[in-house]
């Protein structure tokens, strides 16, 4: 039995044996014109088997670099794009930076801080204390999620103290919502089911 365990590894996989050894073929191919006719047969074939490239931007392109990569670089045909070498489809990409950002905090999350930075830049008024409150719950409510155990208003107000550096607080005429309403919003409603009677 011929079992696959014992073939030789694929250099790309998801395009099957049946086009690695389509490859292999074109590489036997002694005249040049035969060779091209071949090979454009193998990129249509791979083309439709794997239709999703198509949805990529310069899908074609990809096609002869993996025909390039499933022939070990050795084919040699006139293909539309520069010939790819080992060494520029083997680089990996560049690491993305990320602007380093210190959370106070971390289980309020950076958006809180975001929050935060926003309404430090708000005029005294009733829109900057409503925010303030907005903010507030959203801290009690983020602090429950991590900390199951009780949390007072005090803690709260602290923290939100450290982040604005004392320039946020608290309007006397807001308060924050309870353990209990934090909990029951947050919380997914359960379905009652109805019993309808029949009528005789």
């Amino acid at each position: 039995m011929d079992y696959n365990t014992q073939r030789s590894k694929l250099p790309l996989p998801e395009y099957g044996r049946n086009v690695q050894q389509m490859v292999d073929y074109a590489l036997t191919v002694e005249d040049r014109e035969e060779r091209n006719t071949v090979v454009k047969t193998i990129i249509s074939v791979m083309g439709t088997l794997n239709p999703h490239l198509r949805d990529q931007p310069d899908f074609k392109h990809k096609l002869w670099d993996h025909l390039a990569v499933m022939s070990d670089f050795k084919l040699v045909v006139d293909s539309p794009y520069p010939d790819p070498s080992r060494e520029k489809l083997s680089e990996k990409p560049r690491p993305v930076p990320y602007a380093p950002i210190r959370l106070k905090h971390k289980h309020y999350g950076r958006v809180i801080q975001s929050m935060v930075t926003a309404a430090m830049k708000l005029e005294d008024g009733e829109e900057k204390d409503f925010l303030v409150y907005a903010i507030a719950n959203q801290m009690k409510k983020s602090y429950l999620t991590w900390n199951k155990e009780s949390v007072t208003d005090d803690i709260i107000l602290r923290d939100l103290g450290e982040f604005s550096e004392g320039m946020l607080k608290l309007s006397p005429e807001y308060k924050l919502q309870e353990r209990f309403e934090i909990q029951s919003t947050s919380a997914p409603k359960k379905r009652i089911p109805q019993h309808h009677s029949r009528k005789k």
